[in-house]
């Protein structure tokens, strides 16, 4: 068995909430009193452990307690019972450049995170132009960040927390901060850390990133933690919790029942060589690789959307077509999207994979939220990444009519 370096046991977190007094317009403390303070407990009895090397992903709604587990992790806060151990350097992505000194320049505060990381100077400074070219702020680096805009804040703390050497990294919701081509390069940092054996503990409500780094998932759930397993299992999990009861939902899982007539278990993306990634560019090869089960003897159209993260709206879609007589083992196959040049504009999306037998009137198996794609590149907004090249050439001006030289 690998070692542990993530363990918690039984660990919950106790606040103090000050209410006001029924029918009291202010607080009571305004008037030399104390308001009446009540117990909100956004942990309990929270149970698990992370390998050396493993990824783990937290899910669950906003205000579970997610980012409470963060920092207590972290060391920010501590917890009101339980037991927290760390084995290793721990360095954390949670409300990143909150840490900063606003009077010290971005050159001051990289040593300054460094040193409490317990980094020596030479160490750092190796790091230094990888951190300054990562995060785009090169040019200000001697500037005192309380001079730069929110957008450098952050890409600055970012690009610290990922390059600083650490044996356990700490990753909160920042992994959609700043423009697309950041985006796109904080997916790769991340891939390269988790290929790396950095040991990461992952939150974010981007369900794709999650399930396509992490592996394994916890659900929490009101400060509780409800269901532990695979990060496909857990977003499968929790997808029907935040959907209601009574709701079909668009994942492979709803479809997965013994005798459906197709079964769609996995959407992967790649580049031309097979190495799994989140991040892709524009221009670049893309291949699609989505696994499914057939349990019919007709042939089955396959669909491949592609929509925009932040819209919804449907951009692109590819269509191909799977039978029976191509999947021998089982009734198992994979369908291949080859995508020589991704056209698509620098950007975030997210895929959506349907099947639909022949013969049937609507699909009969989904999958959808689950895979996020981030496109780098140069662009000028839009949809596509039109090829083009930009010609000027000289001409004369003749009366009315103009010729070309």
């Amino acid at each position: 068995m690998s070692a542990i370096d993530v363990r918690c046991e039984r660990v919950s977190k106790r606040y103090h909430v000050r209410r006001r007094r029924p029918g009291a317009g202010r607080p009571a403390r305004l008037f030399g009193g104390r308001a009446p303070e009540a117990e909100f407990w956004a942990l309990r009895d929270v149970s698990f452990q992370v390998g050396r090397g493993e990824t783990l992903g937290i899910v669950g709604r906003n205000g579970a307690g997610k980012s409470t587990l963060l920092k207590l992790l972290g060391g920010i806060t501590a917890p009101t019972e339980g037991e927290i151990t760390l084995a290793g350097r721990i360095s954390a992505m949670i409300e990143v450049g909150s840490g900063f000194h606003p009077e010290l320049t971005g050159r001051e505060n990289i040593f300054l995170s460094g040193s409490i990381l317990g980094m020596r100077r030479r160490e750092i400074a190796a790091r230094l132009d990888s951190i300054a070219d990562f995060s785009g702020v090169a040019a200000f680096l001697d500037t005192p960040v309380k001079q730069y805009s929110s957008g450098m804040y952050v890409r600055l703390g970012f690009a610290i927390a990922a390059h600083l050497e650490a044996d356990i990294l700490l990753v909160d919701e920042v992994l959609a901060v700043g423009d697309a081509e950041f985006q796109g390069r904080c997916m790769r940092r991340i891939q390269e850390l988790k290929r790396r054996g950095t040991t990461m503990v992952l939150v974010s409500h981007d369900l794709g990133a999650i399930e396509q780094l992490s592996d394994r998932a916890v659900l929490l759930d009101g400060g509780r933690l409800t269901a532990t397993g695979s990060a496909q299992d857990i977003v499968s999990t929790y997808q029907r919790m935040v959907s209601g009861p009574g709701v079909v939902l668009d994942t492979e899982t709803d479809t997965d029942a013994a005798g459906a007539p197709v079964r769609i278990s996995r959407l992967t993306l790649t580049d031309a060589d097979g190495r799994p990634l989140l991040a892709a560019t524009a221009g670049a090869p893309l291949i699609a690789r989505v696994a499914m089960v057939l349990n019919t003897e007709r042939p089955a159209t396959v669909r491949l959307s592609f929509y925009d993260f932040n819209r919804g709206t449907l951009v692109t879609e590819l269509a191909g077509e799977v039978a029976p007589e191509r999947s021998p083992h089982g009734g198992g196959v994979e369908l291949q999207f080859v995508m020589p040049k991704l056209l698509l504009a620098p950007g975030s999306y997210t895929l959506g994979v349907t099947a639909t037998p022949a013969g049937a009137p609507r699909p009969t198996a989904w999958r959808f939220g689950r895979t996020t794609l981030y496109v780098q590149g140069e662009g000028s907004g839009g949809v596509f990444a039109q090829p083009f090249e930009c010609r000027v050439s000289p001409v004369e001006r003749v009366g009315a009519a103009t010729i070309q030289s």
